[in-house]
């Protein structure tokens, strides 16, 4: 991993842990819009965590460095099962995300257990690009999902878009 990257992935593990993962429901900034937000900073780097919902709740992530978009991660998530209380289910996911990792920096480990509950995170590719699926059990069963994608995003491609599409 070329060194911008390392940095951004080192980047990553921090926003994370110290935004949703650390404070969750509450402790984001309601905006006007009626989505809630995250936003931490480091160095060069600003990162921010966007979404509307709460079940099911759809978001973005976004990352600038020096004031330009580097990187970003869509994500869409739902409880699907009521056999145990939402709050119960999201601080679980808080606690594996808190495990991020830096060779694969979206959401939480691969694995991750307490007591009945089991986090499962699936992913493809790298910091580069990427997707994946989190899922989350309860006694064996399956009570929560989210699906990402996301990749690296430069302003040569955005600018080819734009020339290519209008």
């Amino acid at each position: 991993m070329n060194t911008n990257l390392s940095q951004l992935s080192k980047f990553l593990v921090k926003a994370k842990i110290n935004t949703y993962a650390s404070s969750g429901e509450g402790g984001e900034r309601i905006l006007s819009d009626g989505s809630k937000e995250f936003e931490f900073k480091e160095g060069e780097f600003k990162y921010r965590d966007r979404y509307f919902g709460y079940n099911p709740f759809i978001g973005q992530e976004i990352v600038w460095r020096n004031e330009k978009v580097v990187w970003g991660m869509n994500y869409y998530g739902k409880i699907v099962s009521e056999i145990i209380p939402a709050k119960d289910i999201y601080q679980f996911l808080q606690e594996a995300l808190k495990r991020v990792t830096k060779d694969k920096p979206f959401r939480g480990p691969n694995n991750y257990r307490r007591d009945d509950f089991k986090y499962i995170n699936k992913t493809k590719g790298n910091v580069e690009k990427f997707e994946g699926q989190e899922i989350i059990f309860y006694k064996n069963k399956l009570v929560y999902k989210l699906n990402y994608h996301g990749k690296l995003v430069t302003m040569k491609q955005s600018q080819k878009f734009l020339k290519d599409y209008f």
